[in-house]
């Protein structure tokens, strides 16, 4: 490349952009140059050389985040157990509440039952001694009507006998 004259009326960026132009325009214009392949090698290993560093840094941050992330991800999935649990307690405590509640209503009807029982069987020996009594007072009616008509019977005259 020549080095041009460069006026006051041109920026830094439209020189550079002149430059790469012509640089353009040399390489179409020109024919196919042979490079040693020799040198070619040597710039490869030399560009290698300086960007495998950063590049091998770079690898093992990336394998470090890798792993955290992995561990990081364990650790979430360990909390959310852990909430869940917390939920089933939550559940677990309604849950006995519930049944204490259920307990405490079936001891209720289990007295109430008791207390039915105890005044049915009263009513049943009521009933009984009532039926009883029923039944006395009809013998005992009944053998009235008898004496009385045993007494009807003896109070109706009777003819006299013939000797």
């Amino acid at each position: 490349m020549e080095p041009q004259n460069i006026g006051p009326s041109t920026s830094p960026e439209q020189n550079l952009m002149e430059g790469s132009n012509k640089s353009r325009m040399d390489f179409e214009n020109s024919e196919l140059i042979f490079v040693n392949q020799a040198t070619v090698e040597k710039l490869a290993g030399g560009l290698i050389s300086h960007y495998l560093p950063d590049l091998q840094q770079s690898k093992t941050a990336l394998q470090e985040l890798t792993q955290n992330q992995v561990i990081l991800l364990d650790t979430l999935e360990q909390e959310i157990a852990k909430f869940r649990e917390c939920h089933l307690v939550l559940d677990i405590n309604m849950l006995f509440t519930e049944a204490k509640c259920y307990y405490n209503k079936l001891v209720n009807i289990r007295k109430e039952m008791i207390t039915l029982h105890e005044k049915t069987t009263k009513l049943k020996r009521r009933a009984l001694k009532l039926q009883q009594q029923r039944r006395k007072d009809e013998f005992e009616q009944e053998q009235r009507r008898e004496k009385e008509l045993e007494r009807e019977r003896q109070l109706i005259a009777q003819p006299a006998k013939l000797s």
